[in-house]
């Protein structure tokens, strides 16, 4: 049953746990709209749709459509969040490093860990009426460090009024590219230097200082057993080493990072490119056990001036950290 133009948008709806998006979903399922042409629309969408705000393209409106009216104007702080949002995932290369992501809602947060020995990690026979061999997981003696990223946005209604949406999205995405490209430094921190468990990841040695040879990445591949080397992170001057190595200018490899500018993957690994990394290190890991993102929320605006016109210093902001789960399943290649 179709309900998207008779709902009341308030600030209130921004108080409780999750997006605007969320709300409006529990309120006015998509679900309803199957075999509509409103179809393929999230309940956010919708309300756009209602309010005739388009936000993309060259007949996009000005900021000032969305204050025409109150239940309109609430909606601008989620238009927001979702721009940013949209420019993090953009620039976001943590779904290829990350293992699982935890929510929460404070700012306190003890992750588990086990740590078996050679010997645990080896499941022996067990005899009839033998005692079973156990795991054990304990949380980590200390908490997840929580880092506050985000920007403030600096600028008055009458600045913004007449200026496009497309062209103020643009904006909102870079703001969510820095926040991304500072979790991926906090992310590189921790694979490196722990979370403060003493969980520092183990150096291995290249077989030259200053230089990235084949046998260095087999050497890497090989430490990691008996976890997988599925994703390698290196900066800017390593990339270049590992991209010029003999064996990876295979032709069919070459011809597909020079169309289409994916990467090659050495030993099956993806190769992911990170600036934010010092020179001298690679980092090799198993992407499905190394890294744990915990979040506080996600992108939060400053509601109350957004929706009041008083667009002075309205925060836009991301609370997140890691934690490692299994400090074997990364290392670091010192070259």
């Amino acid at each position: 049953m179709s309900n998207f133009e008779n709902i009341t948008i308030e600030k209130g709806m921004y108080q409780g746990k999750g997006s605007l998006t969320d709300v409006l979903e529990k309120i006015d399922p998509s679900e309803n709209y199957a075999g509509t042409s409103l179809e393929g629309l999230d309940a956010f969408s919708r309300q756009l749709k209602r309010f005739d705000i388009k936000v993309s393209g060259r007949g996009s409106d000005c900021v000032e459509k969305f204050f025409q009216t109150s239940n309109s104007a609430a909606l601008f702080p989620e238009y927001v969040s979702r721009a940013v949002r949209q420019g993090m995932e953009r620039a976001d290369i943590l779904p290829n490093l990350v293992a699982t992501v935890t929510d929460i809602n404070g700012m306190d947060y003890r992750s588990i860990v086990s740590a078996p020995s050679e010997d645990d990690k080896t499941l022996k026979i067990v005899n009839e009426g033998a005692v079973i061999p156990q795991t054990v997981v304990k949380t980590r003696e200390n908490l997840v460090k929580l880092h506050k990223r985000g920007r403030m946005l600096v600028a008055s209604y009458e600045a913004l009024r007449f200026q496009r949406l497309d062209l103020f999205t643009v904006t909102l995405n870079q703001i969510g590219a820095y926040i991304a490209r500072a979790q991926l430094k906090d992310a590189i921190d921790v694979l490196i230097n722990g979370d403060g468990n003493d969980n520092a990841a183990e150096v291995v040695s290249a077989a030259s200082s200053g230089s990235v040879t084949y046998g260095d990445i087999l050497k890497l591949w090989s430490s990691l057993a008996p976890y997988e080397l599925n994703t390698i992170l290196a900066p800017t001057d390593e990339m270049q080493k590992i991209l010029s190595l003999s064996q990876m200018q295979d032709s069919n490899a070459g011809l597909d990072f020079q169309g289409t500018g994916k990467m090659i993957t050495p030993l099956g690994a993806t190769l992911l490119h990170a600036p934010e990394m010092e020179s001298g290190n690679i980092i090799g890991l198993d992407k499905n056990c190394a890294l744990e993102m915990v979040q506080a929320g996600g992108v939060v605006t400053d509601y109350d001036k957004l929706i009041d016109r008083q667009l002075e210093r309205a925060a836009i902001t991301c609370t997140a950290g890691f934690s490692k789960i299994f400090t074997e399943a990364s290392k670091t290649l010192d070259c």
